[in-house]
């Protein structure tokens, strides 16, 4: 089955915009990656500043070559002026799916 990457972000009240706009502006960046499956970006609603990016993907090899090339430059791996970042800390989680289910067709 697939394994799910999400990316847990502190981000302060102040930059919450700023990060919602780049996620904006690179729309597209993952979609067509091999073995990619889903992504949502989560925008915390009750007293919290964690936004959570949450992405599935085939395989980790399906990940880790998304990582190391086009996902890399999304990351701001790429050369140029890099912009201040709008989360404080970031953290990785990663799982694998063991069960999953689908709405019912009517």
């Amino acid at each position: 089955m697939s394994i799910v990457k999400i990316n847990v972000l502190t981000v302060p009240d102040e930059q919450r915009e700023t990060l919602e706009q780049r996620f904006a502006a690179r729309a597209g960046a993952v979609e067509s990656s091999d073995g990619f499956e889903w992504f949502e970006l989560l925008r915390p609603v009750e007293g919290t500043d964690t936004y959570l990016v949450y992405t599935r993907w085939r395989t980790e090899e399906d990940f880790q070559r998304w990582m190391a090339g086009r996902g890399q430059a999304a990351h701001g791996g790429a050369q140029g002026e890099k912009p201040r970042p709008a989360a404080t800390d970031a953290t990785l989680w990663s799982f694998e799916v063991v069960q999953q289910a689908a709405p019912k067709q009517g």
